[in-house]
């Protein structure tokens, strides 16, 4: 099992972390988004989405963070990162999908470089812009957390929902959005830091992390 990914990347740390939870312990291939090496053989020629992640296992390529995770939780069920109850599965992936889909395609690099390069946004407003959107995405994560308070995003052990919400505040914080007002967002996040799965696969952890 190889896992290509950036240190960064908020989407190849959802999956480090899902792999860690399952104990699973792939080959890290890094790929450097800021050099565009994404975008060029031979790893253009494997994911043709040219996005990171993509795990290839047993020689199968899989793309798009969510549908690796969830391909893991199906193939290593132990422990689960959905539980069994059906509505319980409907409210974490709609966490999971306020931030991969609401929040975290407004701040990706593909997004940045596009303001800043043929919009001609400045740096001060492409800040600006990806603190309006995290901080308005997580309040709408907050929303739920406060509705039904528990250790983590549900229940009492991380799951897929945790998966994505602990990147996104690492992005969060990276770019110095104002976090005050998400206080069950940060104390979910604590609680999963407090986890090896998640403070072992940070971007700081990484052997590529610059």
């Amino acid at each position: 099992m190889q896992l290509y990914h950036y240190f960064r990347s908020s989407a190849s740390y959802r999956v480090r972390i899902a792999l860690a939870l399952k104990g699973l312990a792939p080959d890290y291939v890094p790929i450097h988004l800021v050099r565009n090496e994404q975008l060029k053989p031979p790893f253009s020629d494997l994911a043709v989405n040219k996005l990171v992640p993509a795990l290839v296992d047993d020689g199968h390529v899989l793309t798009q963070s969510m549908a690796i995770i969830e391909y893991l939780d199906e193939t290593h069920p132990e422990p689960p990162l959905l539980p069994g109850d059906a509505l319980a599965r409907a409210r974490i992936r709609s966490l999971a999908q306020d931030i991969g889909c609401e929040i975290h395609p407004l701040n990706n690099l593909r997004v940045l470089r596009y303001l800043t390069g043929p919009l001609g946004a400045s740096e001060e407003q492409k800040l600006a812009w990806i603190r309006h959107w995290v901080a308005d995405g997580l309040a709408a994560v907050e929303r739920q957390l406060a509705a039904r308070p528990s250790a983590f995003c549900h229940g009492d052990a991380p799951g897929l929902a945790d998966c994505a919400l602990v990147p996104q505040v690492f992005n969060a914080q990276r770019f110095g959005a104002d976090l005050a007002h998400v206080p069950n967002v940060m104390r979910v996040n604590a609680a999963c830091m407090a986890l090896p799965a998640f403070s072992s696969t940070q971007p700081s952890a990484c052997p590529d992390a610059e």
